[in-house]
């Protein structure tokens, strides 16, 4: 039963024998797919309650500083609108994982990032044939990096499921490998190696010699074919290119864009005329959609700016949210940080630390989007929740007693 693939393993909440309510698995599940279904997180918010106080100070300097920088922002109505709005949004994940408390609670995930895989490549062949494979792996609404984190995710989902066997987890952690590299995207390759290898670090997992030399075999097979001679042009090939691909001029707009309001930044998604290297191209999608003749909508075309971001995770929030803001933003996520070191827990330490250095290229904490912000937020709400007090096996099957409740 516990090696079974979709035995997902409800754990125990500290406060009572009872399981988690049934429905959570499913939704969690299709989330990847339906992502405004993680919009249910608001009806968590009271979980915030459960934190200590060092947490909920933590939570109210994060919320005072990213209020205050929006009324010093150039626009204070329009930017305090948003700062609530998307501070709210946090706070409801950060009370979702609270509430779950546990990353195995996390795993349906795992099916949903599947279907999101194998839909990218029936999208690219269908719509553009093996040269669109060739090209780069794409999706109707999840950016071509987004993909490639959503490849890394099934990595971590798959080699971190305690208890599963062996033979299901490899072929989808082949599926996230292979996706990931053609979507040729250097900035899950950071969070990949940084996670996965601080969290075999820090949980001193047996099998993480094995596991690293793997690791470090198919890269550099990857580096010596995507480098030989002759190779056409292929995502893989991406992986040994040196250009930044336009970043630097996108972090020096960001950081002319901060000079204008260094205090409160430019307001929550109000950055995009500032990032000029990118605002000048105009009204785009995603590069899948634009492969395929898909345009902007009219109405769309006044408000693109609001998805334009920086390319990196500090040089976006000080753009945003100015010194006041980066200041809050800081401090909960350090405390974050230590929070998962803290609880040991491999999957967690993989997502906080591989976004961490992830977000040194791009911006993949901000709220909203394709569930993956979304996720590191939940994680971050997880180890900062108070340890259970119910022990569950890792590897144990739940079954139900006598009264009906789950146990191992």
């Amino acid at each position: 039963m516990a090696a079974f693939p979709w035995n997902t393993g409800r754990v125990l909440r500290p406060e009572s024998s009872s399981a988690l309510p049934r429905w959570i698995a499913p939704v969690i599940a299709l989330i990847p797919v339906l992502p405004p279904l993680y919009l249910l997180a608001f009806a968590a918010l009271g979980s915030l309650r459960r934190l200590g106080a060092v947490a909920r100070w933590i939570l109210l300097a994060f919320i005072a500083t990213q209020l205050t920088a929006a009324l010093l922002s150039p626009n204070p109505l329009v930017s305090l609108g948003a700062a609530t709005a998307r501070t709210a949004l946090i706070l409801a994940l950060i009370a979702a994982g609270v509430y779950l408390q546990d990353s195995r609670t996390l795993r349906p995930l795992l099916w949903g990032e599947v279907v999101i895989l194998l839909s990218a490549w029936a999208y690219t062949l269908v719509t553009q044939g093996l040269s669109g494979v060739l090209q780069r792996l794409g999706h109707p609404y999840y950016y071509v990096v987004s993909l490639g984190l959503v490849g890394v995710l099934t990595i971590w989902l798959a080699l971190f499921w305690r208890g599963g066997a062996l033979w299901w987890r490899w072929l989808v952690g082949l599926l996230g490998l292979v996706t990931w590299l053609a979507s040729g995207s250097r900035g899950p390759l950071l969070a990949l190696l940084l996670g996965t290898g601080v969290a075999f670090v820090l949980t001193g997992r047996r099998q993480a010699r094995n596991w690293l030399l793997i690791g470090t075999a198919a890269l550099l097979g990857v580096a010596y074919l995507a480098g030989r001679p002759g190779v056409p042009s292929n995502p893989v090939s991406r992986f040994v290119q040196k250009q930044s691909s336009g970043r630097n001029f996108v972090w020096q707009d960001a950081y002319a864009g901060f000079r204008t309001s260094p205090l409160g930044g430019v307001g929550p998604y109000q950055g995009g005329p500032y990032l000029t290297y990118l605002f000048k191209d105009g009204c785009h999608l995603n590069p899948s959609l634009d492969a395929n003749n898909v345009q902007c909508p009219q109405n769309l075309t006044n408000f693109y700016g609001v998805w334009l971001i920086a390319h990196n995770a500090w040089l976006h929030s000080l753009l945003e949210t100015g010194l006041v803001g980066v200041l809050g933003l800081c401090g909960l996520y350090t405390y974050g940080l230590y929070c998962v070191y803290r609880r040991r827990d491999p999957l967690s330490i993989a997502i906080m630390f591989g976004y961490t250095a992830m977000n040194m290229v791009d911006v993949i904490i901000a709220v909203p989007s394709p569930h993956l912000a979304e996720l590191w937020w939940t994680v971050l709400g997880i180890s900062m929740a108070p340890t259970p007090t119910v022990k569950v096996d890792d590897t144990a099957p739940l079954i139900k007693n006598e009264k009906g409740e789950m146990q191992t």
